[in-house]
């Protein structure tokens, strides 16, 4: 990862992101803000295997809405270029640099706004023509704030089918691909915190219908929730990670990249 002043910012807050290296094997993990250490939790043998083997020329795919997005070069469909300013970025910077010989395809092709049927209508595009050896996606949050707003009337029965149905499309004609399912994920400040008697306890049963689906798909199981939440109660100030309760910081992106390379194993 770079140096920059978020950079010293994390190491500082989060002093086990950037002083040890990446640890290679899929485990659940409890980010300790005030600890030096990383707390690994007993593997879900639902979600957890060992160690993903990277090939030469492996493709990755990021997938979601504004927070996988992060302001990326839609102009720049390209491998490795406008990642954007968010998680993937440092995912694939760290990547990169750990194997320099692999020659790794990296793609990000988050859309803010983005809702599960969004990703379904550009999904052949964005997604099966890529043939992804990795396929992670993060999507949910549009599915209810955008209900709240009165522009979307899909329930959190219509999120999970239709988030199942999307996955079996993909399972059918990518058989080998590797699925990273991302749990959604908010924060206590900002919007959130503003109408948390809205939020909840609707979102809670949106990220336990993403879990399940993402069991049922053989999934990878990325716990970004879980994560923040650690973070928060081990003393960081939610709105340090993410202002509105939903748009990571830079150091709340940073987390979530260590966290995806633990989870998944690469």
């Amino acid at each position: 990862m770079q140096r920059s002043g978020e950079s010293m910012k994390i190491r500082s807050t989060f002093p086990h992101l950037v002083a040890k290296p990446i640890m290679k094997r899929r485990v659940f993990l409890s980010a300790a803000a005030s600890a030096g250490t990383v707390a690994c939790l007993t593997p879900c043998p639902l979600f957890a295997a060992e160690k993903l083997a990277l090939s030469r020329g492996d493709v990755i795919l990021f997938q979601g809405d504004s927070i996988t997005d992060a302001g990326r070069n839609k102009k720049s469909p390209v491998a490795n270029e406008g990642l954007g300013r968010g998680y993937p970025k440092f995912i694939a910077e760290s990547l990169h640099q750990d194997y320099p010989d692999l020659d790794l395809q990296i793609h990000n092709r988050g859309i803010s706004g983005n809702k599960v049927p969004d990703l379904d209508r550009r999904w052949q595009q964005d997604c099966l023509d890529i043939k992804p050896r990795i396929l992670s996606i993060l999507i949910g949050v549009n599915d209810i704030w955008h209900m709240l707003n009165g522009r979307y009337d899909g329930t959190s029965e219509t999120y999970r089918d239709g988030f199942a149905a999307l996955l079996k499309r993909t399972r059918e004609a990518l058989p080998k691909t590797t699925f990273a399912i991302c749990e959604p994920f908010v924060l206590m400040s900002g919007t959130v915190k503003e109408n948390k008697d809205k939020w909840f306890p609707e979102f809670d049963v949106r990220r336990k219908y993403a879990k399940q689906v993402a069991q049922d798909a053989g999934a990878i199981w990325v716990p970004f929730q879980t994560m923040f939440d650690d973070a928060v109660a081990e003393g960081t100030e939610p709105k340090a990670l993410a202002g509105d309760g939903v748009h990571p910081t830079q150091l709340g992106h940073q987390l979530m990249a260590k966290t995806w390379r633990e989870t998944v194993g690469v």
